[in-house]
C-alpha cells in the first residue's frame, strides 16, 4: 500500500473502534511511518468529526509528565483536539460508558485570550491566557490494553476522552501554575500527586510547546480555546463507582467521576 492508503486505513480503524467502544490491535497502526504520519491520521478523523457536526473547543497536550511518559514508554509530548461533546464540566457524576479503557489525570487548563503565535515565549505566555482552572482529563485509548507509543496515541487524537473544568477561575497574576501542588484522591484515598513543574517544566512552557507544534502543522490555537496543559502526576484507571477529587493548593475540587 502507499503511505496515503496506510494512513487512510489507520484512520478508518480508529474511527470504527471509537464508534463501537472497541479496541484495535496496535498492529493495525504499525505501518505509520513516523509521528508526522500519525498527526495526518489524527487530522483525518478530526476533519471527519467536523464534517459530522462536531465543534472543536480546544486542545489537549499529552505526555508532558515524566510519570506518564514512563507509564507509556515515550519521551516527548503530543497534542490532540477537544470537542464539545467531550466537555463534562459541571456534572456531579460523569458516565464513562462510551469509553473503552478510561484513566484520569489532574491538570491545569488555560482559556486562551488571544490567538497563540508560533513564536510564543514563556515570558509572554501569561499575557495570552484569560484565566486558568483546575481540570480533570479522562483519557482513553482505542488501542488494545494501552499498548501504545507516540505514533499510536497521536493517531488516536492523543488519547482524548472527556474533560471537566473546575468552576474557580484563577488569574495568573496571583496563581503560579508551575509552583502549584496537586493531590488527587479516589474515594478519599490519595492515588496521585504532582506539581506544576512536572508538566514539561511548567504548564506555561507546555503552552509554548503547543503554540509551536500546532502552528507548524497549520492548526494554530485560537482565542477562546481551552488548553489542557498536561498531567501533573500519574494517570489512574477509572472503575464503576469511583469518586475522584482533585485539589491544587487551596483550589476547590473538580467534579466526581463515575463509570456506570
Amino acid at each position: 500500500m502507499t503511505s496515503q492508503e496506510v494512513e487512510d486505513c489507520a484512520a478508518a480503524a480508529l474511527w470504527r473502534a471509537r464508534l463501537s467502544v472497541a479496541q484495535i490491535d496496535p498492529a493495525e497502526l504499525a505501518g505509520l511511518a513516523d509521528a508526522e504520519a500519525a498527526y495526518r491520521v489524527q487530522r483525518l478523523n478530526v476533519e471527519r468529526r467536523l464534517g459530522e457536526g462536531g465543534t472543536v473547543t480546544g486542545r489537549k497536550i499529552g505526555l508532558t509528565s515524566a510519570a506518564v511518559q514512563a507509564q507509556l514508554n515515550v519521551d516527548e509530548p503530543d497534542y490532540g483536539f477537544l470537542f464539545a461533546d467531550m466537555d463534562v464540566s459541571g456534572q456531579a457524576e460523569v458516565s464513562t460508558r462510551p469509553l473503552a479503557q478510561p484513566r484520569i489525570e489532574a491538570e491545569i487548563a488555560f482559556v486562551v485570550a488571544r490567538d497563540l503565535p508560533e513564536d510564543l515565549t514563556p515570558d509572554r505566555a501569561a499575557s495570552y491566557v484569560d484565566h486558568a482552572v483546575v481540570a480533570a482529563e479522562i483519557v482513553d485509548s482505542a488501542v488494545l490494553d494501552w499498548r501504545i507509543g507516540l505514533r499510536e496515541t497521536v493517531a488516536d487524537n492523543a488519547s482524548a476522552g472527556r474533560y471537566a473544568l473546575g468552576s474557580q477561575r484563577l488569574s495568573l497574576a496571583s496563581f503560579d501554575p508551575t509552583a502549584a501542588v496537586m493531590r488527587m484522591t479516589r474515594d478519599g484515598q490519595e492515588v496521585s500527586t504532582g506539581a506544576g513543574a512536572a508538566c514539561l517544566g511548567g504548564p506555561l512552557l507546555a503552552l509554548c510547546w503547543l503554540a509551536r507544534a500546532a502552528a507548524a502543522r497549520g492548526v494554530p490555537v485560537r482565542a477562546g480555546e481551552v488548553v489542557l496543559s498536561g498531567a501533573l502526576g500519574p494517570m489512574i484507571p477509572v472503575s464503576a463507582g469511583d469518586c475522584f477529587e482533585i485539589r491544587v493548593d487551596a483550589v476547590a475540587p473538580c467534579p466526581s467521576v463515575s463509570r456506570r
